[in-house]
């Protein structure tokens, strides 16, 4: 039997104070720039979905607290390349969004098979980089959810 990826999952927003973003390059897909994102595995909550996606993909481990979740999801058609992932007849994701906030930019381990570069940029310049609109709208609200965050 096959283990279809369940059509709903995640986008982390990783910045600093100062807006700085991180995003990630995918390795499929070269000039594909992006936030942390993932889909959810039976058994999960979002959060753990987050948090799981965030240590597999920048190697760095957020504990439940320091993930804000946003509130907020958007649903999208599922790019025709992937659908083969999904049961059939699935053609719609639902992304649930939130963020880490760091305290400064630094490092991170990337996964090979899912990303080949990362960078940090300011938040503007982020968001233009962005390949999937729902990341570039999640990160033009990210001076508004970074002070409602601080509050």
């Amino acid at each position: 039997m096959t283990a279809y990826k369940r059509p709903v999952s995640v986008l982390v927003v990783i910045h600093t104070p100062q807006l700085q973003v991180l995003l990630l390059e995918r390795a499929a897909h070269a000039g594909y720039w992006q936030s942390v994102t993932g889909s959810q595995e039976a058994g999960e909550t979002l959060l753990d979905t987050a948090r799981r996606e965030l240590a597999e993909e920048t190697g760095i481990h957020a504990s439940p607290g320091e993930l804000q979740d946003w509130q907020l999801s958007h649903c999208y058609e599922i790019f025709a390349e992937w659908r083969h992932r999904y049961a059939p007849g699935v053609r719609h994701n639902t992304e649930h969004v939130f963020s880490l906030q760091l305290p400064a930019v630094q490092a991170v381990t990337i996964a090979p098979a899912e990303h080949r570069d990362y960078c940090w940029l300011p938040w503007r310049e982020a968001a233009a980089s962005c390949f999937s609109w729902s990341n570039r709208d999640a990160l033009l609200m990210l001076p508004e959810r970074a002070f409602l965050a601080e509050r």
